[in-house]
């Protein structure tokens, strides 16, 4: 009888275990689609990194949770601030993470790392609430400067005196506010020159146009 009444007194505890974790798995993704859906991808419009954010959030939440014991007893600061700091530095070598983008995963990282760690739930309801408030506040009525390279055809017109005359053409042949110009390469044999066009935008686009480069044939 003693050994029974053990074995479901087990069974309680990995159940109830078992429902903490997934509590906590739902609120805390819960909480990283809510900033990731309405308030990232409400500007930037990119799938892909959305796609990334649930899927780190989800992973790091669990990999903390496992290691620092169901119960909590083996948790250690040391533990969790080391897998923070090496997942927080991560960059991934197919492609160039812009720095907002940067940013948010570095926020999520944190929230996930408190969420798996943390014991007080109404701690991670103010906290949560003052992060996510603090990136509406800097997200609100931002104007967005995007960049693209452009192979410009009429060198006569990057002199610094005719700068006006420069922007004003490329806002009227790309329907763009362009902001600013800056003048890189010159091929006088070819009549072109290369030009990072900055103009406003509302929606933050890829760093693909920085990353780009024109064949050597063009």
């Amino acid at each position: 009888m003693n050994d029974i009444h053990s074995l479901m007194n087990v069974d309680t505890a990995i159940i109830g275990s078992i429902g903490e974790m997934v509590i906590r798995f739902a609120y805390n993704l819960l909480v990283v689609f809510c900033l990731s859906r309405f308030l990232y991808f409400r500007k930037s419009r990119r799938r892909d990194f959305f796609f990334t954010f649930m899927l780190m959030s989800s992973a790091i939440f669990f990999l903390m949770y496992f290691m620092t014991g169901l119960e909590k007893a083996k948790a250690t600061m040391g533990v969790g601030l080391g897998l923070f700091g090496i997942l927080s530095i991560m960059r991934y070598r197919t492609d160039v993470m812009p720095v907002r983008e940067m940013t948010y995963l570095f926020v999520i990282i944190c929230l996930s790392v408190a969420h798996s760690m943390g014991d007080n739930f109404l701690e991670f309801i103010v906290v949560d609430a003052i992060v996510a408030l603090t990136i509406w506040f800097c997200e609100r009525d931002k104007t967005t400067i995007a960049q693209k390279l452009i192979m410009y055809d009429d060198i006569s017109k990057i002199m610094p005196d005719k700068r006006s005359e420069l922007i004003d053409d490329l806002s009227a042949r790309t329907g763009l506010k362009v902001v600013d110009v800056e003048i890189g390469h010159i091929d006088f044999l070819r009549d072109m020159a290369m030009i990072r066009m900055s103009y406003v935008s509302d929606v933050t686009g890829s760093d693909i146009e920085n990353r780009t480069k024109l064949p050597r044939e063009f």
